[in-house]
């Protein structure tokens, strides 16, 4: 039941009332949703001993090329050649840094304010947010560019010429028999058919509208239940295992200056990929990601939390990761560049 103000005044005059400094039911938190972040879930995550070291690479060639013979009478066949060459990798540790002043963490403490903006668990998570960001923007700079990549593709409004195709918002578009080409010609290339793609954000909304795709899945909906063109649609008419959007965002502005929000993968970019889902000796990959685990505690990305110097009265709360991405074969890997026109924007 309601007090009236009488009581409300004798109350605060006992001290039986303390009014609230901070809501407990409502915080603006613009935390990352975690599936728009992709560096996690497209390249396998390999474990090492040491931060750096050396790794077998056998030549694809002479595992294709057929080397058996006729046996001579009395004799024998040349023995056939089986080369392997070291491939190196080297881990790198980052660091980010923040801190908590314990004085003033006192209100919140004092006045029961909501576990979620208590200022260690939000810094933590704040933390855990920066290395995701961080590890995007690294796998975004070695793997989603032309540069890194033997096989690429752009996009034009044009009759595509040698390595281009129909921009995916062009009426002329047929990305299903698009992809069956390239699937046949990385099969050629690296003895493996694509299973993974990374789409721009942009990329993917031309695809779901794509007039070529729609016209595939117009009949498989109904009134209650429309057809929709989502990610693993796309991937059962593309013949990959799993497709993923790069929604994830950062802060392009110095501190202090207004914000410059970005995507971390371009959005009108597409990574089509061979790679296992696990590490492994008998299979090849387009990439894998190697971390190193530095404090020995079995995590390569770690946050831990430590006193300031007395006098200071704060405590300081660090993150640590220690990865190094490698791009492992680059005839498993087929880059598209521009796949959407200059105009398109979703």
């Amino acid at each position: 039941m309601a007090i009236t103000s009488n009581e409300l005044a004798a109350r605060i005059k006992k001290g039986a009332f303390k009014p609230h400094i901070y809501l407990t039911n409502v915080c603006l938190s613009y935390f990352q949703n975690l599936n728009g972040f992709v560096a996690k879930k497209v390249f396998p995550i390999v474990p090492v001993p040491t931060s750096s070291a050396l790794y077998y690479e056998f030549d694809k060639g002479d595992l294709a090329r057929d080397n058996v013979a006729r046996k001579p009478e009395f004799g024998h066949v040349a023995p056939g050649i089986y080369s392997k060459r070291d491939k190196y990798y080297h881990c790198e540790v980052d660091q980010v840094i923040t801190g908590v002043d314990k004085i003033a963490s006192l209100d919140f403490q004092r006045t029961n304010a909501p576990a979620v903006i208590d200022p260690r668990r939000s810094k933590v998570r704040w933390v855990a947010e920066q290395m995701n960001i961080h590890l995007d923007r690294v796998w975004a700079g070695k793997y989603f560019n032309a540069a890194s990549w033997t096989n690429v593709y752009s996009g034009t409004g044009s009759t595509p010429a040698a390595n281009q195709f129909y921009y995916f918002d062009n009426e002329n578009s047929d990305p299903v028999t698009f992809f069956n080409a390239l699937r046949n010609r990385m099969l050629l290339a690296g003895l493996r058919k694509p299973n993974k793609m990374v789409l721009g954000v942009n990329a993917f909304v031309a695809l779901t509208t794509n007039p070529s795709i729609l016209e595939r899945i117009k009949y498989q909906g109904s009134e209650a239940n429309p057809a929709n063109v989502t990610a693993n649609v796309l991937a059962q008419l593309f013949g990959l295992d799993e497709i993923y959007v790069a929604e994830s965002v950062y802060n392009a502005a110095p501190n202090g200056a207004a914000d410059d929000m970005q995507f971390i993968c371009n959005p009108s970019d597409v990574l089509l990929t061979y790679t296992t889902n696990a590490p492994s000796i008998e299979e090849p990959s387009a990439g894998y990601t190697f971390v190193w685990d530095m404090l020995g505690n079995g995590q390569y990305t770690a946050v831990q939390q430590y006193e300031g110097e007395a006098a200071t009265h704060t405590e300081f709360i660090e993150g640590l990761l220690c990865t190094d991405p490698e791009i492992t074969s680059t005839d498993l890997g087929v880059f598209l560049s521009g796949a959407v026109s200059p105009t398109f924007s979703a």
